[in-house]
């Protein structure tokens, strides 16, 4: 096939793909990899492609779900909370708990994303993709029976969810989304926010697996990550006007359905 036919269809993809994963929080590395991989490209030329497609616009998602209102980020340092207050100067928490929990996220990214990296070049990634894939189908599932559930917000669970959520992006390039958005809203964050929040800690964890894949040797394959990154980066506007304008009651139940669904895809790429 022609370069240029080729190059269309990432775009096309990458803006589809992009736009469901702005959307609900997920989707996007989740198929484009295996999609990629149909096509004939290379693990190690996908997953870098991927990640650097998604470390661009994760922030520019982040940044328009902001200005929309679907989250509130407020990054300024919290001069009043317990841990600035002890260790003064080199003390940092965000001031918003949105900000707080994609703080708690990105830096859980540090840990999965590398030690994921690293086993990349080593290890058969099949049994990893039935646990993921049966987490995620769980999670959906919950969200569904217990979507008018009031939930207790825990850090605990968010912290397991970052280093678990971030292993699996650095491992297959996927993953990500669904686990910390079902996570986050089980865990008793609202829906809207996890979205966004999604967005941030993504971006930083590719920032994690795009560095250590090429401190490891790997190369990024530009005629796939251009088109990838151009066109992801176009549909965020549309994403985040989606995001705001669906009733939260509605919305839960549609990222319930949509984990359910990919729960189900990942294991099916296994079986298949």
């Amino acid at each position: 096939m022609d370069p240029v036919p080729i190059i269309g269809l990432l775009f096309f993809m990458a803006f589809i793909c992009e736009y469901v994963d702005s959307t609900l929080g997920m989707g996007y590395g989740t198929t484009m990899t295996p999609i990629l991989l149909l096509m004939g490209y290379e693990p190690l030329a996908v997953v870098p492609a991927i990640l650097l497609s998604e470390l661009l616009t994760g922030g520019f998602a982040a940044f328009m779900h902001h200005r929309m209102g679907n989250v509130d980020f407020n990054f300024r340092r919290d001069r009043d909370h317990r841990i600035v207050k002890k260790m003064k100067i080199l003390g940092y928490i965000p001031k918003s708990n949105d900000s707080k929990i994609a703080f708690v996220l990105a830096a859980c990214s540090v840990i999965g994303a590398v030690a994921a990296v690293i086993l990349a070049f080593h290890i058969p990634k099949a049994y990893l993709r039935i646990i993921i894939g049966s987490i995620v189908l769980i999670m959906g599932i919950l969200i569904l029976v217990r979507r008018n559930t009031v939930h207790r917000f825990s850090w605990k669970k968010i912290l397991g969810l970052g280093i678990i959520a971030a292993f699996n992006k650095g491992l297959s390039g996927g993953g990500y989304g669904p686990l910390v958005t079902s996570g986050q809203i089980l865990s008793g964050v609202k829906s809207k926010s996890s979205i966004a929040i999604t967005s941030f800690a993504e971006s930083f964890t590719c920032l994690v697996g795009v560095t250590a894949y090429l401190i490891l040797g790997a190369d990024i394959n530009w005629s796939i990550a251009l088109p990838l990154v151009i066109g992801s980066f176009i549909s965020v506007p549309f994403c985040a006007w989606t995001v705001k304008k669906i009733r939260i009651s509605n919305f839960t139940v549609i990222v319930g359905i949509a984990t359910v669904a990919l729960g189900l895809f990942t294991l099916y790429k296994v079986a298949f």
